[in-house]
């Protein structure tokens, strides 16, 4: 989809002077002998990606908070006791996607988030070997507790996002099937193995159907499904490893019908989806029907003896959508993918943009409260007179004026409680 290394980017310039600001706002409140604290709010969002603010201090909102959406009726999504496929969120790639993950399971009422996802850069080898240090951050996220899993797209070639022309890539797949490349994943799997997250789910050479990426399949399909089968044998001869290799196109048939590219059943263990709302003005029922759409990716599945996958879902071409949302959560809880990670940012998603109110409503409304699918939280009655939310705020609590460039980058103002000696 959209390229994933520049969603770490930062603007260094205006986090420093927010930082500067918020550690002078404080200084000043232990000088006048009072015990000051940030206090966070319940529906606080965190900045997103290449957002400066320091993604460990939440903030109070600058303006009134919209009513509370009653939740959706109860419905087979719903159900008292039905299972609700394990889930999480791409939040940013790098440790403020972990820092996060907590911000959005609050957001969400508590519900618990067992899915990481995250992807590894593409310029370079070195990137794709795992040297990049905020793997350890979400590998000590994954180890915290025994049912989370972690999610990593890891591209097949170098400058992945660099337009290489076909011919260039043709050679490039060529030399891959001939094993030129295998050190650079054999790396990669001793990291994740010394990191203590052998099994990681790797979603390897992602939207190879498309023409985004270098490690795309249409110049050659038969070199293509070589090399991954190289690059599998190669991961699973590392000694402690039990990876998931998950193949994933993006819906429908792109430059070429993805089934072109499968690689084979010896070498895949999950057969995933990327799937957003694109293009416009197609409905989610011809998403579903289209040629290599949602129906053909769950019967191909099916007949290969493969769980699904949806490692990247949301929002895009048709704007803010509720029916897509409403539909497309419906779809997953009818067919138990073995996980789903929508992608949270602009123009995709619910929590970090702001553009998409009406399907973020949907989304809270359905996922709120899954604390424990086997006894999932009611469903409040609707009620016609709106009610403050409920937040974790408590009283005798002052908010800083750090002027409106520096909250613009916090997402608010901070609120600091005040408790005399």
């Amino acid at each position: 989809m959209a390229p994933h290394d520049k969603r770490v980017r930062k603007r260094r310039q205006a986090r420093g002077l927010a930082t500067i600001a918020v550690s002078a706002a404080l200084v000043s409140g232990l000088v006048m002998g009072v015990d000051a604290e940030v206090v966070p709010t319940d529906d606080a969002r965190a900045p997103g990606p290449g957002a400066t603010a320091t993604p460990e201090l939440s903030a109070a909102p600058t303006s009134p908070p919209a009513a509370p959406v009653p939740l959706l009726p109860e419905s087979a999504d719903r159900a008292p006791g039905k299972e609700i496929p394990p889930f999480g969120v791409f939040l940013a790639s790098d440790g403020r996607g972990v820092v996060r993950m907590d911000q959005f399971s609050r957001w969400l009422g508590g519900t618990e988030l067992t899915v990481g996802h995250t992807y590894l850069p593409g310029n370079h080898w070195s990137d794709i070997e795992g040297r990049a240090h905020f793997l350890e951050a979400w590998a000590r996220w994954r180890n915290e507790k025994s049912d989370r899993t972690l999610v990593l797209n890891v591209p097949m070639q170098a400058r992945n996002e660099e337009g290489v022309p076909d011919h260039e890539v043709r050679q490039l797949v060529r030399r891959g099937a001939a094993g030129d490349f295998d050190h650079h994943f054999r790396a990669l799997a001793e990291r994740l193995v010394r990191l203590k997250v052998p099994d990681t789910v790797i979603v390897l050479g992602w939207e190879m159907n498309g023409t985004t990426y270098t490690h795309r399949c249409g110049p050659d399909p038969q070199a293509w499904k070589t090399y991954w089968k190289r690059i599998v044998t190669t991961m699973r001869a590392v000694p402690g490893q039990n990876f998931k290799f998950d193949f994933t196109p993006s819906r429908g048939r792109d430059a070429v019908p993805w089934t072109e590219c499968y690689p084979g059943d010896d070498t895949v263990d999950i057969v995933g989806m990327d799937s957003y709302d694109q293009p416009a003005g197609m409905s989610f029922d011809q998403q579903v029907s289209e040629p290599y759409g949602l129906q053909e990716h769950v019967e191909f599945a099916k007949a290969h003896g493969k769980p699904i996958s949806y490692p990247e879902w949301g929002l895009f071409r048709n704007g803010d959508n509720p029916e897509y949302m409403r539909r497309m959560l419906a779809w997953i809880t009818e067919h138990k993918p073995l996980y789903n990670t929508i992608t949270d940012y602009c123009p995709h998603g619910v929590w970090q943009c702001d553009a998409n109110p009406e399907s973020s409503r949907v989304y809270r409304s359905v996922l709120s409260g899954r604390t424990d699918p086997a006894n999932p939280v009611p469903t409040p009655t609707p009620t016609p007179t709106p009610e403050a939310p409920v937040t974790p705020e408590p009283q005798n609590c002052s908010e800083l004026d750090l002027g409106d460039w520096v909250e613009h980058w916090l997402g608010g103002k901070l609120c600091i409680r005040f408790t005399w000696w």
